[in-house]
């Protein structure tokens, strides 16, 4: 069975590290998620929360204003 380069290459990070790539605080994640402010996709493995790489690039993307 053939993988997804694309797949395999992004990164799974956690709320720490998450938090940390987008510029806010760990808790306000987890406000959001909580909330539904935003809606950044996430994976919940048991009690523990990733979010891929991708999901995080397409957030900021989708809030960046201006001249691309």
């Amino acid at each position: 069975m053939a993988t997804n380069p694309s797949k395999t290459d992004d990164k799974l990070l956690d709320n720490t590290e998450a938090a940390a790539y987008i510029g806010v605080t760990p808790r306000t994640l987890e406000v959001w998620r909580c909330t539904k402010r935003h809606t950044i996709p996430f994976i919940k493995v048991g009690r523990l929360v990733k979010y891929r790489k991708s999901a995080l690039d397409a957030f900021l993307d989708s809030r960046t204003i201006g001249a691309a």
